[in-house]
C-alpha cells in the first residue's frame, strides 16, 4: 500500500471521531511511520518480536498541570505492523481506526486496561 493511501485511512479515522472528542484534542500531532524505532520499541517493554501498531508519547490531558510552552504530544501509527496483520483494504481501514482511537484514548488519559475493557467485541 502506498504511503498516501495509508495516510488517507489515518485521516479518515481522525475525521470519524465524534465532534465532542475531536474538539478536545489538544496539542497532539498524529503521524505515520513505517516501523517503530529501537527507542520506541524498548520503552514499551513489549516482548521481543511483538508488533507495535501505534504509540502515544506525551502528557495525557488528565495529568496536565502548569502545561504551557511544551512540544505537542505525538501519536505514531506504524504502517508496516498494521499491514502485516491485514488481509484486505477493509482490514487495514478497521485496524487503522482501532489503533488511532486507542492512542487518542491515551491522550485523554485512559490506560491500556481501560481501553481494552471498553473495546467492542467482534461477533
Amino acid at each position: 500500500m502506498e504511503d498516501d493511501q495509508f495516510e488517507k485511512l489515518v485521516q479518515e479515522a481522525i475525521n470519524s471521531l465524534p465532534s465532542e472528542f475531536a474538539k478536545k484534542l489538544d496539542n497532539v500531532s498524529i503521524v505515520v511511520q513505517e516501523a517503530p524505532s529501537y527507542y520506541q520499541l524498548t520503552k514499551t517493554n513489549l516482548p521481543q518480536n511483538s508488533l507495535l501498531f501505534g504509540l502515544y508519547e506525551g502528557v495525557p490531558k488528565t495529568k496536565r498541570a502548569n502545561y504551557s510552552g511544551v512540544l505537542p504530544d505525538k501519536i505514531t501509527i506504524f504502517k508496516n505492523s498494521i499491514l502485516q496483520v491485514s488481509y484486505s483494504l477493509d482490514d487495514v481501514r478497521e485496524k487503522v481506526r482501532s489503533v488511532v482511537m486507542h492512542e487518542i484514548g491515551h491522550h485523554f488519559g485512559l490506560t491500556d486496561a481501560q481501553l481494552y475493557k471498553t473495546r467492542p467485541r467482534r461477533t
